[in-house]
């Protein structure tokens, strides 16, 4: 049974992780709230990614898997963007992650091979109008995950999971009502928003033994936005 830590499961994504691992693994989830998995097989840590500093001490010695979930999507003009929101993007999806991350380094060291999950975004590799602060975090991350790969292979995998546009809390006013899911659906070459279930059954398998031979890599879970144009 695999320790896996998810930063960030209380919801969205991150909740749909947990309920895809608790039953197969041992799930310690970091996050502000612990209202959606109350009644679930995890174990919660109180932690806000933004300010605090992760109590090590409540995990295990040994960690096989990290997924980090928080992020934002802060979609505005260039012209109408300060500096401090390019920031405030940078410091919640990036430096963040960074100041975790190192903080369960020997753990994740510790294992005979561990699994990094981080999640970029498909604006990191398109260039989409409106999207230059979360695409400029974004695209961190990318950058980061492929020479953190390099760094610690074997002991360490790092892939990145690339979503488009996910029916979410955090997407919420972007999906508010079925004409908006609609729009965006046929903006996908596969038709339909994508799902938190989506991103948490591809990252449940980079946490697994059948992805021990995968590293380095950027996962476009994205309805084929990426790569495919859109036939009308």
């Amino acid at each position: 049974m695999k320790n896996i830590l998810l930063i960030g499961g209380s919801y969205g994504i991150g909740l749909a992780i947990a309920k895809e691992l608790q039953y197969e693994n041992k799930v310690f989830i970091a996050s502000r709230t612990n209202e959606a998995i109350s009644d679930m097989n995890v174990t919660h840590i109180p932690f806000d990614a933004a300010t605090d500093v992760l109590d090590t001490s409540l995990l295990p010695e040994v960690i096989d898997g990290f997924v980090y979930c928080p992020g934002s999507i802060n979609l505005r003009p260039f012209r109408g963007l300060k500096p401090e929101a390019f920031e405030s993007d940078l410091q919640i999806n990036f430096i963040s992650m960074i100041k975790v991350l190192q903080s369960v380094l020997s753990n994740l060291s510790a294992a005979n091979q561990s699994s990094v999950i981080l999640f970029s975004s498909v604006a990191a590799g398109m260039g989409m109008p409106f999207h230059t602060s979360v695409a400029a975090a974004k695209g961190a991350i990318e950058g980061f995950a492929k020479a953190l790969a390099a760094e610690y292979a074997p002991k360490i995998r790092v892939n990145v999971i690339a979503p488009s546009l996910t029916d979410t809390p955090l997407a919420e006013k972007f999906l508010s009502n079925e004409e908006k899911k609609e729009k965006s659906a046929q903006r996908h070459p596969l038709k339909r928003v994508g799902t938190a279930e989506d991103m948490a059954k591809t990252a449940k398998f980079l946490l697994s033994e059948d992805s021990s031979w995968v590293s380095g890599q950027i996962f476009h879970v994205d309805g084929g936005m990426s790569t495919l144009l859109v036939n009308n």
